[in-house]
């Protein structure tokens, strides 16, 4: 397995002024970074990949929607616009030299209208994958859904429910991103579902169940790290934890404390952690 940090653990978007901290994440035993790509207009995309290369880290790309997106609207405009944004996005990863891009990409992360989903923003969602299919074999980029609780998202919040969306859509190249902090909300049983994924599963993140330092917590490792033997995964296990002061993004993600006494212990202990589970 590769293991990797997210880099919204010190900033919102990642670029130039954050290349000093990859030599030191390269040296606590990281084998890349994962990258925001909220905003295409100032990624730094050929900036990226050349200071990775120069670390010798790899890539890994999440994203969320902008407000004004959604590829599950009633409006056929900002659909389009929607699967116009994420192209833009899809070819970004690639010319940063990544492979996946990861993320709730179906709908902007908090909008919650105060009902269930329906059959028709389903099919949206279906048809909206589908036809990047042609996007992602172009670039050679895997699309990575993930399901968020009900507190981000009332669209896709079950890993039942990204299994069928990623069998409706019936692509290679779109699969299931899994957080360990989402399913032990949503999970009755995290490891069961978890091994539920079986060949949809490309892309796994890892923090406790406060979004705090992996092993920390009350997530059920030992059955996790069962599952993933159990279906063959071999891919990234990437820390995904938030800055405790990063404004709207800590906001987002209702950091309202300091999960430790710095965030960096986050990444340092966790990658440990995530060692060890794989040889016991």
């Amino acid at each position: 397995m590769k293991f990797g940090i997210n880099t919204f653990l010190w900033t919102i978007n990642f670029g130039s002024k954050e290349f000093e901290l990859l030599a030191e994440i390269k040296r606590h035993g990281f084998d890349g970074v994962e990258v925001s790509l909220i905003r295409p207009e100032i990624f730094e995309a050929s900036e990226i990949r050349r200071a990775l290369a120069e670390n010798g880290l790899e890539c890994t790309v999440c994203s969320v929607l902008p407000s004004e997106l959604n590829l599950i609207s009633d409006e056929a405009a900002i659909r389009a616009r929607t699967r116009e944004h994420l192209t833009t996005c899809i070819r970004l990863t690639a010319e940063a030299g990544a492979r996946y891009i990861a993320g709730p990409l179906y709908a902007p992360v908090g909008w919650l209208p105060g009902r269930r989903r329906t059959a028709d923003e389903w099919k949206r969602a279906v048809e909206g994958y589908q036809e990047l299919g042609p996007v992602l074999d172009e670039y050679r980029v895997e699309l990575c859904i993930e399901p968020l609780n009900r507190f981000e998202t009332f669209f896709l919040n079950t890993t039942a429910d990204a299994v069928a969306l990623c069998a409706a859509v019936d692509h290679p190249r779109v699969g299931i991103l899994w957080d360990t902090f989402h399913a032990n909300i949503e999970e009755k049983h995290p490891a069961a579902a978890l091994a539920s994924t079986s060949r949809y599963l490309k892309h796994v993140h890892t923090c406790e169940n406060d979004r705090g330092t992996p092993g920390s917590g009350h997530v059920d490792w030992p059955g996790v790290f069962g599952a993933l033997r159990q279906i063959g995964y071999n891919g990234w296990l990437t820390i995904e934890s938030f800055g405790f002061t990063l404004g709207d993004l800590s906001a987002a993600a209702a950091i309202w404390r300091d999960l430790e006494d710095t965030p960096e212990e986050i990444a340092w202990r966790g990658v440990e952690f995530l060692k060890q589970q794989i040889h016991t």
